[in-house]
């Protein structure tokens, strides 16, 4: 059996890839995950009970933890490359695609971009592959792969923003390991960066995915493998793992009626808040003319990445609705996930996997496509899978009242409703057909690649051109670092540097307000200190006084007491003189 390495950016990404990973080990295979990044959402609780459950999975590092750097030249000149991705045409009407990568590019490319436009477009990303080749390769990545030696390499996700595995991908082409690059999720190919070094094997969902890789990606349609979306494997031929009585009272609905699920969606940074969409949304509902919406239950599951928008919000007032679920990253919590999809009778939502999951349950899922939000739902490409009109999924409107229309519509008839998810599993999903496990596919495309012959080593990299090796050497420098930091980065640094203009701002002032306070109390102690020495000459002025006033007086006994004497030895010679004392 084959010694499988998957290597991802962290523990949370192999959530997709779970039942398929036991399903390696369990055939004899052994395979060894390691991560590039930590990461704080139940990642890696969920890869050590992988290998806890099975012997032949283990769990590690990739040096890229210790060594990684987020700011490094690589990542710069890949996100700047990534950004220019979104020139093409196909991009014209994803506006905020390109603002993303915009935000995170170098700088001087985004200039360079705006300032030479289409026509010297092809020579930026010409320069930026020359400098490409004059970054030193990552010989921690190959020492890492030869030290593992594995028969083949899995990676995913390979192609997001800045993604370190690429470092790795390149690594194992240098040495000539079997490669497999595993789409993530059903927005992978569509938006995020460009795939480089060229996998053995790419392991896509469905017909749509093999599309992009081709037309986006450049792969060539040989080496691309459709298995079908493992990862919602999991929810075919489920059952709920407790009654609805017992579920509802869990969630705190009623159980003598239907409830609706409304599912939240990870947004673009800056969006606006769904939590404050989602009150207005059940406000709307209640207040509707559709007399069963004003009571129906409505059970929220908040999305884990934006939980802090919920704190400033709350349910009260509207009726039976609550906020319920966590994480589906452990089994009991994937068990309530299931509950609440299986017990809904309707799903909504803005875009969101957890539509698509719901479709398999074969829920009718609907959606609302407003302005606020059309860069999130039409304003990327995969959403609008699912606004096709021969597989799509979704019941879609563009203003309330039609929502709340069809929303009533729904609830009064949802089998009917159900039709068009289940059309939409059998093409996006499931493509081979809904009773063959896409586990099963990606398994046999993996032991596929096992089967066949690694592609030749890459070549060596050429020399760099001067300038390249120059830019590169001046990396640290402040001219060459200006132009290589993203606008968020300098943004960053706007901001920290007011922070600290604040601070020292702040400091002076604090400093100035002491010292206005200090100053009173320097005068009174100066007076206090004027007093005390003026009392001070007074007391020793009374006092030197009074000594020259006893000394005076002492004199003047002194005086006294001779002349009395005197006059004493006189009279006695008188007395003598005159014959005795007189009487």
């Amino acid at each position: 059996m084959a010694k499988i390495l998957f290597i991802t950016w962290h523990f949370g990404c192999l959530r997709n890839f779970d039942g398929a990973l036991a399903a390696l080990a369990a055939r004899g295979h052994r395979v060894h995950l390691a991560a590039t990044q930590q990461e704080k959402q139940g990642g890696l609780q969920l890869v050590e009970q992988l290998a806890a459950a099975h012997l032949g999975i283990t769990v590690g590092w990739t040096p890229a933890v210790a060594t990684q750097s987020a700011r490094d030249v690589s990542e710069r000149v890949r996100l700047g490359l990534d950004y220019l991705r979104y020139a093409a045409p196909e991009y014209v009407d994803t506006p905020r695609l390109r603002a993303r990568a915009a935000d995170r590019a170098p700088r001087g490319v985004v200039w360079a971009d705006r300032v030479l436009g289409a026509a010297g477009r092809r020579s930026i990303e010409g320069g930026l592959r020359r400098l490409e080749l004059a970054l030193p390769q990552d010989t921690s990545a190959e020492e890492y792969l030869r030290e593992q030696a594995p028969d083949i390499v899995l990676f995913t996700p390979l192609i997001g923003l800045g993604s370190p595995e690429v470092e790795y991908l390149a690594a194992a082409r240098r040495i000539g390991l079997r490669t497999v690059f595993c789409v993530w999720s059903w927005d992978n190919l569509s938006s995020k960066s460009m795939l480089r070094d060229m996998p053995d094997v790419v392991t896509v969902w469905n017909e749509t995915q093999l599309r992009e890789a081709v037309e986006l990606h450049r792969v060539p349609r040989a080496r691309v493998v459709v298995t079908g979306a493992q990862c919602f494997d999991q929810w075919f031929g489920r059952t709920p793992g407790r009654s609805r009585r017992e579920f509802a009272a869990d969630a705190g609905l009623p159980d003598d009626r239907p409830f609706v699920l409304y599912v939240c969606s990870a947004l673009f940074r800056g969006s606006p808040s769904e939590a404050r969409f989602v009150r207005r949304w059940v406000e709307e509902v209640r207040g509707s003319g559709e007399v069963r919406l004003r009571d129906v239950p409505i059970l929220i599951r908040p999305h884990p990445s934006r939980l802090a928008e919920w704190r400033d919000v709350t349910l009260d007032g509207l009726g039976p609705t609550v906020l319920f679920g966590s994480n589906p990253m452990t089994p009991a919590a994937r068990t309530e996930y299931f509950d609440s999809m299986y017990y809904s009778a309707v799903v909504v939502g803005l875009n969101t996997s957890a539509m698509l999951e719901s479709a398999i349950v074969g829920r009718p899922v609907l959606t609302l496509l407003l302005p606020e939000f059309a860069e999130n739902q039409e304003g990327t490409l995969h959403f609008r899978y699912l606004l096709d009109a021969d597989h799509g999924l979704l019941h879609a409107a563009r203003d309330m009242a039609s929502h709340i229309e069809q929303l009533a519509a729904v609830l009064d008839n949802p089998d009917a409703a159900a039709a068009r998810s289940a059309s939409f599993v059998a093409h996006f999903i499931r493509p081979h057909g809904r009773g063959v496990s896409a586990t099963d596919r990606y398994v046999a495309a993996i032991e596929g690649a096992l089967d066949a012959p690694a592609q030749p080593p890459a070549p060596a990299r050429p020399v760099a051109p001067p300038l390249a090796r120059w830019v590169v050497a001046n990396a640290d420098r402040w001219p060459v670092r200006a132009l290589l930091l993203s606008p968020r980065e300098h943004d960053e640094l706007r901001r920290r540097a007011a922070h600290l203009r604040a601070k020292r701002r702040e400091k002076l002032m604090r400093l100035a307000g002491d010292f206005a306070a200090r100053v009173p109390r320097w005068f009174e102690k100066a007076a206090r200190r004027r007093r005390r020495a003026a009392e001070e000459r007074a007391i020793k002025a009374a006092k030197r006084a009074a000594k020259a006033a006893r000394q005076r007086k002492k004199r003047e006994l002194l005086r006294r007491s001779r002349r009395d004497r005197v006059r004493e030895l006189v009279a006695q010679r008188l007395w003598r003189l005159v014959g005795g004392r007189p009487e």
